[in-house]
Order: structure tokens, then sequence, then C-alpha cells
């Protein structure tokens, strides 16, 4: 805008008007509009008008109403009887009075007591008003400029940002790995390391990948934009925009990593998320982690998740509170080796029904919820993968072959137990005695088809023998009302250890009941 041009000369004008336009050459301003004014004869004041609301039409884009809410703070005070009121330019979303809010990098919580817009008491604010907030239950000192509101967990506290960093083409400043900036986003000011990812010095007019180190936390959302200035002498030098706002520390000269930025930088949020949702496979992250992790809404990530579910990118796991979420490629990744394992677990174990339930999940998923955990198994059971008997896993074509070698061993585990009698074998000692590699899984076989019985600390033995102990149990009680141990003890011919063992035993699974120092029918 050319203004007071009722001072000066037609052709003087012209002259300003080319100065401005050489100035404004390779710049986004190159071919705005210029208006003349002059506010004391009111020339051009209509035209001016035209021209800005068709900017507002056609060139102005339109805030995310629909987004979580933030507003970065920009000044603190208190006001008597009212509290800590702050300020700022809400940028997305809106806020209504009586909303509870998260303010980050703080951590504290508060609520929104009143909203003014423009010094006008409002019930709510959207995004692009300028905005005074006055928050209940937090002090003046407890946060500062550079604070950002936002809804309680919406966020992620960030000492790393990926970025791509861009330097003026006028700046007189060459900035090599690992040089030291102030970075400004939102109206936060926060000193930084910064790591280039692809080069080891940027020249003016250059853009590159970085990994700007903090070092104090901030909060912010992917696409957000930033300054960067020299740390010393203070001067403005470059720019960009955030690409990944909670990243892991990354290394230098990394191809995947490159591509890997260049997917978050032109993508969708559809794409990042599914970025992340890779990424995190492992931890099998939720949509509520996600939208923290990205600063979007809850809705916005299940919208992209459930497009990702139909491109079939993804799977899902869902549960009463929320959606887990792991990415097809890691999923092969986890059959395939689940797969491997067992093959190689049936080779080495082969009378033992597959491995633990809880051996797969401690080797190949440990940081996943149980529950999530259960609806895996069965979704790779659905799909023929693995078969789940109990708390067994196996390969789908798995049998125990009760081979010769499983017949020696079982003859001579029954013969040892018979000869033994009411004197129950020690899991430890029946191993020894049965000898050989095989051994401990036949045992384990045997007692799992109930051929063997282990009663508690009475130690194992047949099937057979344990119900002739219970059995004269039960008669002598019937008979005589109760028993004790030493009466048990000499109708089994067995020592004492053995017979008080056993009537324990007997008292967990309920056919007696201890009675002072006797036993009865339960």
């Amino acid at each position: 805008m050319l203004t007071k041009v009722d001072l000066t000369d037609p052709e003087w004008l012209e002259l300003v008007k080319d100065d401005i336009r050489e100035g404004l050459k390779g710049t986004f301003l190159e071919n705005a509009p210029m208006a003349e004014v002059s506010s004391k004869t009111g020339y051009g004041i209509d035209n001016l008008v035209n021209i800005i609301c068709e900017q507002t039409e056609t060139q102005v884009e339109q805030r995310n109403t629909k987004t979580i809410p933030r507003l970065p703070i920009d000044r603190v005070f208190s006001v008597t009887g009212f509290g800590t009121v702050i300020t700022g330019t809400l940028i997305s979303g809106t806020i209504k009075k009586g909303d509870e809010v998260e303010i980050y990098p703080v951590g504290k919580i508060s609520k929104i007591r009143n909203i003014q817009v423009h010094s006008r008491d409002a019930e709510s604010a959207s995004a692009g008003q300028r905005t005074a907030v006055n928050l209940s239950n937090i002090k003046k000192s407890e946060i500062y400029r550079g604070c950002v509101i936002a809804p309680v967990n919406s966020m992620k506290n960030t000492m790393m940002l990926d970025v791509k960093l861009n330097l003026l083409k006028n700046s007189r400043r060459v900035v090599e790995n690992r040089s030291r900036l102030h970075l400004y986003t939102g109206t936060g000011e926060i000193l930084c390391r910064v790591v280039l990812l692809d080069r080891d010095r940027l020249s003016p007019g250059e853009s590159c990948y970085a990994q700007l180190r903090l070092e104090e936390e901030t909060a912010v959302r992917r696409e957000d934009k930033f300054i960067v200035r020299f740390y010393s002498p203070m001067e403005t030098i470059g720019g960009g925009e955030i690409i990944e706002p909670v990243p892991l520390k990354r290394k230098r000269f990394d191809e995947n990593l490159i591509e890997e930025l260049k997917v978050k930088e032109k993508g969708s949020n559809t794409d990042v998320i599914e970025k992340i949702i890779r990424e995190n496979s492992k931890n099998v992250p939720t949509v509520a982690e996600i939208a923290k992790l990205t600063a979007l809404s809850e809705e916005e990530v299940r919208t992209s998740t459930e497009i990702l579910e139909e491109e079939e990118k993804i799977t899902s796991f869902s549960l009463k509170n929320d959606k887990y979420l792991w990415h097809k490629s890691f999923e092969r990744e986890i059959e395939e080796s689940i797969e491997k394992y067992l093959y190689n677990y049936h080779e080495n174990n082969k009378y033992l029904r597959g491995a633990k339930k809880s051996e797969i999940k401690s080797r190949f998923l440990p940081k996943m919820k149980q529950n999530v955990f259960d609806l895996a198994v069965s979704s790779f059971v659905e799909k023929g993968l693995i078969n789940q008997e109990g708390e067994n896993i196996s390969l789908p074509y798995f049998q125990i072959q009760y081979d010769d070698v499983y017949k020696r061993y079982e003859q001579n585990i029954l013969k040892t137990l018979k000869e033994a009698g009411f004197e129950f074998a020690k899991p430890e000692d029946l191993i020894l005695k049965a000898g050989g590699d095989k051994a401990e899984e036949i045992i384990a076989l045997m007692l799992e088809n109930k051929v063997l019985i282990k009663a508690g600390d009475a130690g194992i033995t047949t099937a057979e023998i344990y119900n002739d102990a219970k059995n004269l149990l039960m008669e002598y009680i019937k008979k005589n009302s109760k028993i004790t141990a030493a009466e048990y003890r000499d109708l089994l011919n067995t020592n004492r250890k053995t017979a008080i063992s056993l009537l324990e035993y007997f008292d967990v699974n309920k056919v007696t009941k201890r009675v002072g120092n006797d036993r009865t029918l339960f």
C-alpha cells in the first residue's frame, strides 16, 4: 500500500512503484497488487477495500477449526479478582468457557474461566481470533510467554524437531553442522543445535533436512513454521517447516531417513500417520497416542486409520477404550518370525504341544498389552498361521508322534512310579531316574494327558496310584468321620511329609477340609 499519494506527482509515484517491484522480485510478494491511497482526500480507499475483499476470498486459507485448539501464549498477567490471564492468537480449533486445558510444556492443567475476543466477553473463540483467556487454579509465575494451551494429553513435549531448513538468499551466514541457533516457533524462543542430516554446511539460498536439538522442551505440530536467528550476533538467517514434532535421535547421511522425511514433508496426514504406525508398530500405538504424537485430533487420526485399513496397509485391534494399530509390513515380519521360531521349536521339542503363549509374547511382542496380544493371537489362528491349545502355540500341521522313543520312556517312567507306590516322586528325581534328554518333555506330556498326576508338593505319581490314595482316604473318612495326618501316613504306609503334602493338595482341591488337626470330607 502506497500512502500519502496526494503529496507527490504522478511521475515520482511511478518511480517509487518501480523501485518496490524491483525490491520484491523473487519473493512471494512479487506479483502482489499495489494500492495507492490518501487518508486525507480518501483517494483509493474503495479500491483498497476491494483488493482486501478479493484477497480474503481467493488467497487467504481458511483456519482449521475442526482440529485440536492451540493457543500460543504471548502475554501473562494477573487481574485483581480474576486471577491469571493469558493472551494470544488461536492458531487452530475452537475453545469454550469451561474447557479443561493443559499448558505445554510445563504440564499444568487448568480450566477456562472466561474468554474475551477483541476485548469483549465471549462463550467461545475460533482459530484466527485474537483471544484473552482467564485461567483458574494456576499462578502467573507457573506459565510464561512461549507456552501453548491445548486439550489435556493432546500433545507431547519434545527436545528434538525434524525440519526442512531454508536459508535466506541474502543471509551473510553459513550454517555449519551443530551450529548453535535461536529457534522461534509460535511465541517461543529456544536455543538449539542444528544437525544437518545430508551435508556438512548450509549456504545462503540453500535448503536441507535437519534435526534441531533443543535446550528446552517445547510442544509443536507438524507443518508449524519457524524462524532461526544466528546465535551471535543476533540476525535472522532463515526458517522453515516442522516435519516431525516428536522424532527419534537421527543419524546423519542416512538415505532411508531422507526418503522418509521427503514423504512426511509432502505427504498428507494419512501418509504421515502410516509412517508413524510403521515406525512404532513394536509398541502397537493407539489412536489416542498417535493423536498426541501428531497434535491432530483423535477424529482426524481415526479418519486416516480407516482409510489405511481399507487400503490394507494397517491392522487394528479394537478394545473398549481405544484402537491399537500396527503396520502390515510389521505384521508380516512378526508372522514370519513366529513361524520360523515354532518350526525350530517343534524340531527340538517334538513331545511338547507347542511353545507357551507367554514365551511368544515375551520374545516377539514384549511391549504389547496382554489383551491386545490375545486379539493378535486370535487373528493368527483365524488366518491359519498357528494353532492354539490352551496356553500352547503350535504350527497348524504339528502333531505329537507317540513313537518308539516315547513308548520306551513311558514304560520306564510308569515302572519307576509303580515300584515307588505311595512314595510319590519329585519331578527332578523322576527326570533323573527316567534318564535321557527327552525325559522332561515326555513327563510334561504325560502330565498333560493325565497319565501322570502332580499332587502339589507331594510329587508325581500315576493316575492309578493317585486315585487309589484318594479312594483310601475317602473310604476311611466315611467310616470314621475324620482322619489325622498320622492315620493317613499309616494307611498309605508312606512317610509323614508325603502324607501331609497330599492332604494339603486334597484340601486345595476341595476333597477334604481341615478341622483342627483332623480332616473331614469337603
